[in-house]
């Protein structure tokens, strides 16, 4: 699968096919699983991995069967496909693709399209109550596109991913709104003054009703996910989930469903505490917005010393994020374990650029075991830039 099959995740935009033919002839050939389950969509540029495993988690609550699709993976591929927290088994993966390896390998599937196929068709053939689908990558001609949800929910709107999706949010959020859906109801989690416009606009015309969360949600509700910018995640998820028709959820299995997303859906790399004197934590927030909301988090917290693991992937804006980093801060800078890492030498001519001083360092762990050594007890160590360095520790 890795080695034989184009895949975003490890190369890039090159991996990217703009089209949905090949997904929809691969769900041919599956028997048009998707159609046999039913789903909720989630999009978006942060926050949609987190609004998720809130939603999964809250349906197992109230009893439901719930399938989980997100991407990338952390650690193991079987963390994209889930069943009330549980991976999908070795077994059915390795038969799977000696099953379809032949159409693999005719069609030329991207992996993505490949597995996209993969959890429609366990889904299906676990006869799931409700699938929770994250799109990978934009959404308009992401390979999830091809189902027709129960509801659809669009989280925040940064610029990330800008060569592929647009250099505006505006043309962002278009993309984002394709997965909108006729007559299928959608909650976007925040109202953004440049979007608002181009997700009422394509609702209207799919004549699909709309809710944007954060000005129709009032109750406050916790989670166990840390980081105050969960807030907005959750107001999302709420207002989704009341647009939600056919399924029974009391107030009680939102309340459990939120304090225990991590225990019930596995969810890794948010806000993630791996240590404690010096305060270790961990975030897989990598593009402007979503680095914003982690360092305003950091800022809050109470040490002498920061600490700041970072490693990128090649295609990062650099001159989008770097700025928005402490300049009182010791920098330990790495490159993730990837064809796609970006070399420790060229970040740290970059980040000296922008005021951003520390050492270079031949791997994510050399690195976090040197700020280790050099932090206190009283200070605090984040490690951070990239999903890519996240999984080489969780």
């Amino acid at each position: 699968m890795f080695s034989q099959l184009p895949m975003y995740q490890k190369q890039g935009k090159t991996a990217l096919n703009a089209k949905l033919d090949k997904t929809l002839q691969f769900s041919e050939h599956l028997g048009r699983p998707e159609k046999k389950i039913k789903s909720i969509h989630v999009a978006g540029t942060n926050g949609k991995g987190s609004s998720s495993h809130m939603l999964a988690s809250i349906l197992q609550e109230a009893g439901y069967k719930v399938g989980l699709y997100t991407s990338p993976h952390l650690k193991d591929f079987r963390e994209r496909i889930r069943i009330n927290g549980k991976p999908v088994s070795k077994k059915f993966v390795i038969n799977f693709i000696h099953d379809n390896e032949t159409f693999f390998e005719t069609q030329k599937l991207s992996f993505f399209e490949m597995t996209v196929g993969m959890a429609f068709d366990y889904f299906a053939k676990k006869k799931v109550d409700i699938a929770i689908i994250e799109v990978g990558l934009g959404g308009r001609f992401d390979s999830t596109n091809i189902i027709r949800p129960e509801v659809s929910l669009i989280t925040n709107i940064g610029l990330d991913h800008t060569d592929i999706l647009g250099d505006t949010l505006g043309k962002i959020a278009f993309q984002k709104a394709g997965i909108i859906k006729r007559n299928v109801p959608v909650a976007i989690s925040e109202y953004q003054e440049e979007t608002a416009e181009v997700f009422q606009r394509i609702a209207d015309s799919e004549q699909s009703s709309l809710v944007f969360a954060d000005k129709t949600i009032e109750t406050v509700y916790e989670t166990s996910l840390l980081g105050n910018y969960q807030s907005k995640n959750v107001k999302g998820v709420i207002a989704c989930l009341r647009l939600l028709r056919g399924f029974s959820i009391a107030e009680k299995d939102i309340k459990l469903g939120l304090q225990n997303v991590i225990q019930n859906t596995g969810l890794l790399g948010r806000w993630q505490i791996l240590g404690s004197q010096p305060m270790l934590v961990c975030d897989a927030a990598h593009n402007q917005e979503g680095l914003s909301l982690v360092l305003q988090q950091i800022l809050e917290q109470k040490f002498d010393t920061l600490h700041m693991v970072l490693g990128f992937v090649k295609d990062k804006n650099l001159a989008s994020v770097l700025p928005l980093f402490p300049k009182n801060a010791s920098y330990y800078f790495c490159k993730p374990d990837l064809e796609r890492g970006l070399d420790v030498k060229v970040l740290k001519a970059e980040a000296i650029k922008f005021g951003l001083n520390g050492g270079a360092y031949d791997s994510v762990q050399v690195a976090v075991q040197a700020a280790k050594k050099n932090a206190k007890e009283s200070d605090f160590i984040f490690v951070g830039g990239s999903n890519f360095v996240i999984a080489e520790l969780v």
